[in-house]
């Protein structure tokens, strides 16, 4: 399984950059646990690690701008996630910025 085959930090983190997925910009780089991971890939919905929280949260929960993933890209180690979304409401930063 895709999941499986990451190769997570000694945190158990991954890299995760979320991009628009028509123009290709950066939207936001965050972090994402195993957990995180599986909730994305099954609800197709923007997911992330929070670390000063320890929590995850699917992006949207509070602020309603949420991101549908299109697509999960691995880089070649297997390290980075590349995370095609459609970002729903203006802001994917959660300070409230569009990038």
């Amino acid at each position: 399984m895709f999941i499986d085959n990451l190769k997570y930090d000694e945190k158990g983190l991954v890299c995760g950059v979320f991009q628009d997925y028509q123009s290709g910009e950066v939207l936001t780089v965050a972090w994402l646990n195993r957990e995180a991971v599986e909730l994305m890939w099954e609800t197709k919905r923007g997911t992330v690690y929070r670390r000063s929280k320890g929590q995850v949260m699917m992006k949207g929960e509070v602020s309603g701008n949420v991101q549908i993933v299109h697509e999960i890209l691995a880089d070649c180690d297997r390290d980075a996630l590349v995370i095609k979304v459609e970002q729903i409401g203006g802001a994917a930063c959660h300070k409230g910025y569009r990038s």
